[in-house]
């Protein structure tokens, strides 16, 4: 367990000489934050301007020179956050000499620049998005997004990082995991929401403050599928897909590729309805500071009003007080056969110990919460069983809980 009274930070200054300044004495304010709908993490960092061999830090810490950020709690020491500065501003009075810096990481060219991008129908996910990073030399972690298949892409003047996210939107339509984008020690990775390995729990005993609030304002509540033009320019109405409306007609246009099936278009639009149709649960959590919590990953909270599991969709820390605060989003309940098969179903052949050969995705719980990697014919051990109506009552190797329909006999 963390000590989160005992939380430390260290900030690191790489110059334009490539040595690396331990300058976290001079630190006045330091925070840093990963933002819904935007790529890059961002950090905010106030200096004094003192003298560091015979030169003010201000004359060293120049535009795009790097900052790193380190934090330590018990045995836990990483890094938490990197990024080059961006803005550069000093505040001088009788009383103060200071400067303040703004830093963002190395997918922040991605949010500032346009491009032209165009993929004939057929192309796969993955293809489009590995394809922006190899263009924009952005060095790759790991990929474990989706890789659908897209109708023809066409972007002709949108910033890189919104083509990124919404090809991604575009793979959770066609059924794939909702997938994140980040970038960790200078190296970017594609990867499903929830995939952390330690999942941190927030309860009455160390949450701060939560608020839980709810929106219909952006509620769509019927979406009208378009066909493509004719020659004269006109479109026909080729279905309706209706959601909750008994809170009236809202409306929203979904234009059929040509290279889209009217059953595609339309489970596209029964996606839109799914994601949108309902109102809108805004859940914010402040706590104390966890250095090492992302944006993507998965956290477990009972206090307030909140009581489960759920996904980090934005996150701001603040080392001057030693406070986070966490925008939370749901955690999406399975619509694999396996997830839907009910727990009388649930096979007992099983038992610990027991090899087995796994088809299929593991999951955070034994009640199939939190969806984690899928393995294709994976030989593990069963090295827990618990009772079997339960929708994932084994647990396999160190990879996590998984459906029986999942596994056979080795």
């Amino acid at each position: 367990m963390l000590d989160l009274s005992n939380v430390s930070y260290r900030v690191v200054l790489v110059p334009e000489s490539g040595s690396q300044l331990n300058i976290t004495k001079t630190v006045e304010s330091l925070g840093w934050e990963e933002n819904e709908r935007e790529l890059a993490m961002r950090i905010n960092i106030t200096l004094k301007n003192q003298k560091y061999n015979d030169q003010y830090i201000s004359s060293i810490a120049k535009p795009n020179c790097m900052i790193g950020i380190f934090a330590e709690c018990g045995s836990t020491n990483d890094e938490v956050g990197r990024g080059t500065i961006v803005n550069w501003e000093t505040a001088t009075s009788v009383a103060k000499d200071e400067f303040t810096l703004t830093c963002y990481d190395n997918l922040f060219n991605l949010q500032k620049s346009q491009d032209y991008v165009y993929h004939s129908a057929g192309v796969g996910t993955k293809t489009v998005i590995m394809g922006i990073f190899d263009d924009w030399s952005v060095p790759v972690e790991t990929y474990e997004g989706p890789n659908e298949t897209h109708a023809k892409l066409v972007y002709k003047s949108e910033t890189l990082s919104d083509i990124i996210l919404d090809v991604l939107d575009d793979a959770v339509k066609k059924g794939a995991e909702k997938c994140i984008v980040r970038s960790s020690k200078g190296k970017v990775s594609v990867l499903p929401k929830g995939s952390n390995k330690i999942v941190y729990h927030f309860g009455e005993d160390n949450s701060v403050l939560t608020k839980n609030k709810l929106s219909t304002a952006d509620l769509i509540t019927r979406v009208k599928v378009i066909g493509q033009e004719d020659d004269d320019g006109k479109s026909s109405v080729e279905a309706l897909i209706d959601g909750k409306t008994e809170y009236g007609i809202r409306q929203k246009i979904y234009v059929r590729d040509k290279d889209d099936s009217i059953d595609a278009a339309k489970k596209s639009a029964q996606e839109i309805i799914d994601e949108k149709g309902d109102a809108e649960e805004t859940r914010t959590v402040q706590s104390p500071d966890v250095p090492f919590v992302r944006k993507g990953d998965l956290v477990h909270v009972t206090a307030g009003t909140l009581d489960g599991y759920y996904y980090v969709d934005g996150i701001q820390h603040d080392a001057d007080t030693g406070k986070m605060t966490m925008n939370l989003g749901s955690v999406e309940k399975s619509t694999s056969s396996a997830a839907a098969s009910t727990t009388e179903n649930a096979s007992t052949e099983f038992n610990k110990g027991d090899k087995v050969i796994l088809n299929g995705a593991v999951y955070l719980d034994s009640y199939g919460t939190g969806k984690g990697k899928t393995f294709t014919n994976y030989t593990g051990t069963i090295t827990i069983k618990v009772d079997t109506s339960r929708k994932c009552p084994y647990h396999i190797d160190g990879l996590g809980w998984v459906y029986p329909d999942t596994i056979k006999k080795a």
